[in-house]
């Protein structure tokens, strides 16, 4: 089913990913990779995918032991039809006290109307705290849901799924459930082939249902043979 937020006709979706100081490399980087290697038929990108900043492009600090150079400032969130904000872990006020900082909240005013937006993780506490999720269906990381609905009670928070989506606003639980999240977005911008074309380069299930259970607590029994398959 095509999306009513593709771009027009003649250029690439463009996916603006919002990289806030403390930001996880791996969560970042989830958009440009599942995005990234979708294509159409005649192998043209169907996605421009950039990554920007609050501030004017440069070093940004991540939670591991390195910075990222973000080449795009906030400008970018304007001329996005898509803007993804992965978890990030230097937001005190936001995940605290649930309000924007000034900075954040001027870049987020660049964001168009009608502009679809993504949270991987905690990011949901970005568009809560913008008031975006009011009143709305959403996900979070299991382990921070209840402090999410506590924080922002007008979110109708599920912590038992992976992605929520709601149509132009969608919402995942954490790290790896935000590769199931894109790849729904891609079958949803642009049908089942492409998506289970991405799917198979980056090796990962073509499709896990948005409404499958975050984790099962059951024990893992400890390997009885090698973990490697046999060669064919």
């Amino acid at each position: 089913m095509a999306s009513d937020t593709l771009a027009p006709v003649g250029r690439p979706h463009r996916v603006a990913v919002l990289a806030l100081d403390g930001v996880i490399p791996f969560e970042l980087g989830i958009a440009q990779r599942i995005f990234g290697l979708a294509r159409d038929e005649h192998r043209r990108p169907l996605y421009e995918v950039v990554t920007c900043s609050v501030r004017p492009p440069g070093p940004v600090a991540t939670d591991a032991d390195f910075e990222i150079l973000v080449g795009h400032g906030p400008e970018a969130l304007a001329t996005a039809d898509t803007v993804v904000v992965p978890a990030s872990y230097e937001l005190g006020p936001v995940y605290e006290e649930g309000v924007l900082t000034a900075e954040l909240a001027a870049a987020l005013a660049l964001v168009r109307p009608g502009t679809r937006l993504v949270a991987i993780c905690t990011g949901g506490f970005v568009l809560a705290a913008a008031g975006c999720l009011d009143g709305r269906p959403a996900t979070t990381h299991w382990a921070s849901a209840e402090h999410f609905q506590r924080l922002f009670p007008k979110v109708r928070v599920d912590a038992d799924v992976l992605f929520v989506d709601d149509g132009d606003v969608l919402t995942s639980a954490g790290v790896a459930a935000g590769i199931d999240l894109c790849v729904h977005i891609v079958r949803r911008d642009h049908g089942t082939a492409v998506a289970n074309e991405v799917a198979r380069r980056t090796v990962v299930p073509p499709h896990r249902d948005g409404g499958q259970a975050q984790y099962i607590e059951r024990p893992v029994p400890d390997p009885q043979q090698s973990s490697t398959t046999a060669a064919r």
